[in-house]
């Protein structure tokens, strides 16, 4: 696997270093992910991971922004353009399966220190938060987008850490999506409780 740091053409010690740190978070979670360690896995030497990242927090920040992308990618897949209880539904299962499959991935994504001004992890992150906007608009229509939209990302996010942390029955696949599209649905039933005229036709979709 090690591979001498004259091995590597340009561009390519970036790739090297971030690939080293993702194994590195399979292997052994956050605590074993440091640049000396990143070194070590990628067979270069200890400072030449410093010729990308300034330090673990940028380095935990590119890892971050490809599990951003990766995420987007996993929700698009579940379904494009949500816009039914059933459809979102499918999104939040996908978001919690996300989690599940790379558990450290995940934690490093949202639990770990990150560069602040990281362009390229800024960029991943707006565009699950626009992403998130864009099925709070076609699914309530008429309700503030930003503040529905941390609301609708709050449930599902917590959903995936409460799984993560053994809260939730996590046994099976089907238990796991079965926990999620309830609690979706109940967030559809308590909208049409909350606002007949909004949120009725939503929940008439869920039959």
């Amino acid at each position: 696997m090690s591979q001498a740091s004259g091995t590597y053409h340009h561009g390519d010690l970036r790739a090297a270093c971030l690939r080293a740190a993702r194994e590195l978070l399979e292997e052994d979670g956050s605590a074993g992910l440091s640049l000396r360690a990143v070194a070590r896995r990628a067979g270069v030497s200890a400072t030449a991971p410093y010729r990308h990242f300034a330090d673990r927090d940028a380095l935990v920040s590119a890892v971050a922004a490809q599990g951003y992308r990766e995420l987007a990618e996993h929700l698009a897949a579940a379904h494009p353009s949500p816009s039914t209880p059933d459809e979102l539904a499918a999104v939040a299962v996908a978001y919690v399966r996300f989690a599940l499959e790379r558990p450290a991935l995940f934690r490093v994504m949202f639990a770990e220190p990150c560069d602040p001004d990281s362009e390229e992890r800024v960029g991943a992150t707006t565009a699950i938060s626009e992403y998130v906007r864009g099925i709070v608009r076609r699914t309530f229509p008429g309700v503030d987008p930003d503040a529905l939209s941390t609301t609708v990302w709050a449930l599902v996010h917590g959903l995936a850490f409460l799984h993560l942390d053994g809260k939730l029955d996590t046994s099976t696949p089907e238990a796991v999506a079965g926990q999620v599209r309830a609690a979706v649905h109940a967030l559809f039933t308590a909208s049409a409780a909350l606002s007949p005229t909004t949120a009725a036709p939503y929940v008439r979709a869920e039959a």
